[in-house]
């Protein structure tokens, strides 16, 4: 069954190919983009010619995940023309580089406000409409980083993502009765393909960058090339668009709770098939192995 889909951050990157790959399995979907008619005009435009061109139901909306206001009137669009909602995907993200010390509080704030606070605001928009109908998906795109290794000069960046995913695993059981699913997908370190670390932010002092710069010269570098180097001459950032919508077109219940796309090969499927075994097990144990699936209630 076709489905109603909203991208966040669907200018570019993951967020761009989901919405082709989506939109070609048949789906409507909504590319939540910032500032449609100005920064991402292009971004905008080029949807639409691949909706036309490949003669699919691919749409814009703007939609600012910073902004309660602007998240709520992206729902609201979607709630108007297509009557339903029934995925959301949680792909808005930003990455910044340096040494961690080197970043004042506010831009470590800023970036929490991205990663982090940007999906409770999509939430809070669009759950009331999701827990109404008592069904729905929630597609969290995290980050190997969140329990895989983890190369140093990216701490700001890597501990946004892990508090995403520890949203993403309690609203998990939250919404399990609701009839609500959760599905979080974990990319590795591509660094071909999108834009993270071409429009990584930098820290503002200056000054700590220089004192670090002293005994690890150049590390912003050495990690990028490092980590290139790890990556696979096969390695295809379109396969994480594709394993989203291969999670989307399973059926309901169906679909697993993590799903690595890791060319790499980092260890964090390892660790997060602990974690997730561990959590199943706990759940268990106190009497709440219900939260595990969903199932609507009555």
């Amino acid at each position: 069954m076709s489905k109603i889909i909203v991208i966040s951050g669907a200018s570019s990157g993951f967020g761009a190919l989901t919405a082709r790959a989506l939109a070609g399995a048949g789906h409507t979907v909504y590319a939540g983009l910032r500032d449609s008619a100005g920064r991402n005009a292009a971004q905008a435009t080029a949807a639409r010619q691949y909706a036309t061109e490949h003669n699919v139901d691919l749409r814009t909306v703007d939609l600012d995940v910073s902004s309660q206001e602007s998240v709520d009137a992206a729902v609201a669009t979607i709630l108007a023309e297509q009557g339903r909602l029934d995925v959301v995907v949680h792909n808005a993200g930003h990455m910044v580089t340096g040494p961690t010390e080197a970043f004042t509080p506010e831009q470590i704030a800023a970036l929490y406000d991205t990663n982090v606070l940007g999906t409770q605001r999509l939430n809070r928009a669009a759950l009331p409409h999701l827990r109404e109908r008592r069904e729905g998906l929630l597609v969290w795109v995290g980050s190997s980083s969140t329990r895989g290794g983890t190369p140093p000069y990216l701490g700001p960046y890597f501990a946004a993502k892990a508090a995403m995913d520890a949203l993403a695993v309690s609203y998990a059981g939250e919404l399990a009765r609701f009839g609500i699913e959760t599905a979080i997908i974990v990319p590795g370190a591509f660094t071909h393909g999108t834009n993270h670390f071409a429009n990584s932010g930098h820290p503002a002092d200056l000054d700590v960058v220089a004192e670090y710069d002293k005994l690890y010269p150049n590390l912003t570098e050495q990690v990028a090339q490092r980590l290139a180097a790890l990556e696979p001459a096969d390695a295809d950032v379109a396969r994480v668009a594709e394993a989203i919508a291969e999670v989307v077109d399973t059926p309901a219940g169906q679909r697993p709770f993590r799903t690595h796309i890791d060319p790499s090969d980092d260890g964090s499927s390892v660790v997060s098939a602990v974690a997730d075994r561990i959590r199943a097990e706990f759940l268990t144990r106190i009497g709440l192995q219900d939260l595990l699936k969903p199932h609507a209630q009555g």
